[in-house]
C-alpha cells in the first residue's frame, strides 16, 4: 500500500477545496493510505475516510497574527514552522514507538502539495526533502493569472499598494524557488503549464472538473427563465456583468446573483440550483491568464448552456468551444442572441439544456485517474 502525505491549504467555507477533497477519496478508495496535513482554521464541515492533522499556527488574536505575518515576510516563519512542527510531532512518535498516532508514525511514499500560493509549498519542500521522497506540486492558480493578483484583493485601497506589491514579489520568488526543485507539477490550464515550464519543465495539466454525482443533467421545468451567477465576485469582473445586466434588462430577464458574501448557496445544494437555472453566467476578463473557473465545469457537468462574458480569448473560451458549452463574447448582439434563443427553448418545453460534447472527460474521477498516474510515476522513479 501506497502511503503519501498530502499537504494543503485549509479547506475551508465556501468550497472546501473540492479538488483536494475529491482526490483524497480517490486516492483512498484505490488503495492508498492517505494523510491529509493542513493547518488549523475552521472546525472542517466535510465528512472524510482519511486521518486529518490540522496544526495551529496562531494563538487566535490579531496582534499574534500580524507579528507572524510580517515576521514571515522577512523569514519565511509560516513555511518553516509549520514544516518543523510537523516533523517533530512525527520524530517523537516514530521514536517512541506509539501506534496510536498512526498518521504521524507511518512512513511515507510522497508528498503531494496542493496550493496557490508559496504556503504550503515551502513546508512541503522541507518535509519531502527531510523525509527522502518526491514532492509534487499541485498548483491551482498563480498570482500573475490576474494583472497586480487583483483577484485576491477586494478593495484597492491606493496606500495599500507599495506593501501588496512587495508582498506578492517576496511569495512569488518562494514559490518559484521551490517549484524548481519539484519532481513533478501540476496544474490547471495550459496558460499555467507553459509559465512553469519557464523553470521546470516536468509539468502537467491537469484541468479542474466537476463531481458527476452532484453536477449532472436533469430536466427541471421552472415558471420562471433564469440567468444565473454563482461565486465570487471581484472588481474587474463588474464592467462586464454591468454589460450583461443592461442586454438582460432590455430582454426583460432578471439575472440570479449568488455570491459568499450575499445570497449564497450551500455547497450541497450547489448541483440543484445549477439545474434549475436556465443559463449559466461566467464572467471573466481579458486581463486574466489561464482561469478555468470551477462554475464553468460544473455547468458542463448539468449540461446547462453557459455565458461567458467577455471572451478571455485564451483558454476559457477555447474549452467552451471545444465542449460546445455555450458562447464566450463580448458583442452585444450575440449576447442578446444567445440568451434570445434559449428563452424560446425554455418558453417551448419549461427548461433548457445544453449538448455539450467531451463532458466525461471533465469529471473529477477522470482528473484524479490522471493525477494519480504522475503519481505512481514519481514514486516509481524515485524507489528505482
Amino acid at each position: 500500500m501506497r502511503k503519501l502525505l498530502v499537504v494543503s491549504d485549509p479547506p475551508v467555507a465556501p468550497g472546501y477545496l473540492p479538488r483536494l477533497r475529491y482526490l483524497c477519496d480517490y486516492l483512498v478508495r484505490k488503495g492508498y493510505d492517505v494523510t491529509l496535513l493542513t493547518e488549523q482554521a475552521e472546525p472542517l464541515r466535510f465528512e472524510h475516510t482519511y486521518p486529518i492533522i490540522a496544526l495551529p499556527m496562531y494563538s487566535g488574536g490579531t496582534l499574534d497574527w500580524f507579528v507572524k505575518t510580517v515576521w514571515t515576510l522577512f523569514t519565511d516563519w509560516h513555511n518553516r514552522a509549520f514544516a518543523k512542527k510537523y516533523l517533530t510531532a512525527k520524530r517523537s512518535y516514530s521514536d517512541s514507538g506509539l501506534t496510536a498516532q498512526r498518521s504521524y508514525s507511518a512512513a511515507v511514499d510522497a508528498v503531494l502539495c496542493t496550493a496557490f500560493s508559496d504556503f504550503p509549498l515551502g513546508a512541503a519542500e522541507r518535509i519531502a526533502r527531510a523525509l527522502h521522497v518526491p514532492l509534487l506540486c499541485d498548483i491551482r492558480d498563480l498570482d500573475e493569472q490576474v494583472v497586480d493578483s487583483r483577484y485576491q484583493y477586494r478593495h484597492q485601497s491606493r496606500w495599500l499598494m507599495p506593501f501588496r506589491r512587495l508582498y506578492r514579489a517576496i511569495h512569488i520568488r518562494r514559490r518559484n524557488r521551490v517549484l524548481r526543485h519539484a519532481d513533478a507539477i501540476t496544474t490547471v490550464s495550459p496558460w499555467h503549464a507553459d509559465f512553469i515550464r519557464t523553470f521546470n519543465n516536468n509539468v502537467h495539466v491537469v484541468y479542474n472538473g466537476f463531481d458527476d454525482k452532484q453536477f449532472y443533467p436533469e430536466d427541471i421545468k421552472t415558471d420562471r427563465f433564469t440567468l444565473t451567477y454563482i461565486g465570487s465576485l471581484f472588481e474587474w469582473q463588474k464592467p462586464a456583468l454591468r454589460k450583461v445586466q443592461q442586454i438582460a434588462d432590455g430582454l426583460h430577464i432578471t439575472i440570479d446573483i449568488h455570491t459568499p458574501q450575499s445570497n449564497p448557496i450551500a455547497h450541497t445544494d450547489l448541483g440543484d440550483a445549477i439545474r434549475r437555472s436556465s443559463v449559466m453566467l461566467v464572467l471573466t476578463s481579458t486581463d486574466t491568464r489561464g482561469m478555468l473557473t470551477t462554475k464553468f465545469y460544473e455547468a458542463l457537468g448539468c449540461e446547462k448552456p453557459i455565458l461567458c462574458v467577455p471572451s478571455d480569448q485564451g483558454a476559457l473560451a477555447r474549452l467552451i468551444d471545444y465542449t460546445n458549452a455555450g458562447i464566450a463574447t463580448d458583442d452585444d448582439e450575440q449576447i442578446r442572441a444567445f440568451l434570445t434563443r434559449h428563452y424560446r427553448l425554455w418558453q417551448q418545453q419549461g427548461f433548457t439544456r445544453q449538448a455539450v460534447a467531451h463532458g466525461r472527460e471533465f469529471s473529477r474521477e477522470a482528473q484524479c485517474e490522471q493525477l494519480e498516474q504522475i503519481l505512481k510515476s514519481q514514486i516509481t522513479n524515485h524507489k528505482s
